[in-house]
């Protein structure tokens, strides 16, 4: 801004988008060098807490996961459920609650959904 000659301004102005050329490759080289990272071993991954191992659940956990599922079927009380939950200790487990609680609120809805549309029918 402060020199009057065209030609420096034309310098100035293609240093700058030199510059940010150079910061624009620097960025994407960190990019790519994040992006292909060597896997962390999986001795560290097996032991975060609450790890989903639903693939690595044997026999009796099933049983117990679907004796769970069926327990769950009866109860229709949300606060029942949230007990229930705050009890539970493993994943798969509250896993199988919380998908309880969101289908017994869904049923809530629904069922407050309807009546309502009677009531305004009426």
């Amino acid at each position: 801004e402060a020199t009057l000659d065209l030609a420096e301004r034309r310098r100035i102005r293609s240093a700058i988008r030199e510059l940010q050329r150079q910061e624009l490759e620097r960025d994407e080289e960190t990019l790519a060098s994040k992006r292909f990272r060597p896997e962390r071993s999986s001795h560290r991954q097996d032991n975060k807490e609450n790890w989903p191992q639903s693939r690595h659940l044997d026999d009796e956990q099933q049983a117990a996961l679907s004796a769970l599922s069926e327990q769950l079927e009866a109860i229709t009380s949300v606060e029942e459920l949230t007990k229930l939950l705050r009890a539970a200790g493993e994943y798969e487990e509250r896993k199988l609650i919380r998908a309880a609680i969101r289908k017994l609120r869904a049923e809530e809805i629904e069922a407050a959904t309807l009546a309502g549309n009677v009531q305004s029918s009426r």
